[in-house]
């Protein structure tokens, strides 16, 4: 299978601590893989090293056989519009209200579409998200699960070919959140591709094609969901591991 995504001995430190060390993964196009292990073991910092969000101290990430860090404006350009990053925060501005955060990304991408095109296309994702309530209010205003509804929404404007979801069930209930896995696997079944990081062991199994064990800033483990589905002893190790 072809990746889209490549990390060649990435090592990544903050504030005098090795977060990520010498990670060598590929992510495959037309796939969802999760990105598991216990709190504190990475799984952000590899996602936002892969999404070019950070950038690492040593080794090299690739886009499409690309470096991320020798792109042109453009080509840096199109990448972001390619790829749609959701925080675990949901990272949306204070100052701004839902109706401004949400045109902002339409007005880069896509600079020659008219207000009532943007309008359109927002009324079009936050339908498809079950986001039902008013766009002219500020992120305080919305419960977490609210925000985390607007965030989704803001990463599927530009119809990206690659999401990277941090946590992205988080705060949603269980209605909101089955909505959100449904459009996550028929992205994927339709081309996207899409690294996520969860904890909750049903969403794994549901949506990823392949798992990969985080620890110490180190891959111990990589699998498939073949491999998890008829393997017991599989679960109970990704399990113990993700609870730890």
């Amino acid at each position: 299978m072809e990746s889209i995504i490549d990390l060649e001995e990435v090592s990544f430190s903050a504030q005098d601590r090795n977060i990520v060390q010498d990670i060598s993964v590929s992510f495959e196009t037309a796939r969802a893989t999760a990105l598991v292990g216990p709190s504190g073991c990475g799984k952000s910092t590899v996602l936002k090293l892969a999404a070019g969000l950070l950038v690492p101290d040593h080794g090299e990430v690739f886009y499409k056989g690309k470096n991320i860090a020798h792109m042109s404006k453009n080509e840096n350009l199109e990448f972001r519009k390619e790829g749609a990053f959701v925080f675990q925060d949901s990272a949306l501005w204070a100052n701004q209200n839902l109706s401004q955060i949400l045109e902002l990304p339409l007005r880069v991408h896509y600079p020659d579409m008219s207000n009532s095109e943007r309008e359109k296309r927002i009324e079009e994702v936050t339908s498809e998200v079950g986001y039902r309530k008013d766009l002219n209010i500020r992120p305080s205003r919305l419960s977490m699960g609210e925000q985390k509804l607007i965030a989704f929404s803001r990463a599927l404007l530009c119809n990206p070919s690659l999401l990277f979801l941090d946590e992205w069930t988080e705060s949603l209930d269980e209605t909101a959140a089955i909505r959100l896995i449904n459009m996550v696997k028929k992205r994927v079944k339709e081309g996207a591709t899409v690294i996520f990081i969860c904890h909750d062991m049903r969403i794994i199994k549901d949506v990823a094609d392949i798992v990969i064990m985080i620890v110490d800033g180190k891959i111990s483990f990589k699998t498939t969901k073949e491999e998890i589905n008829k393997d017991a002893d599989v679960i109970n190790y990704l399990k113990t591991e993700i609870a730890s």
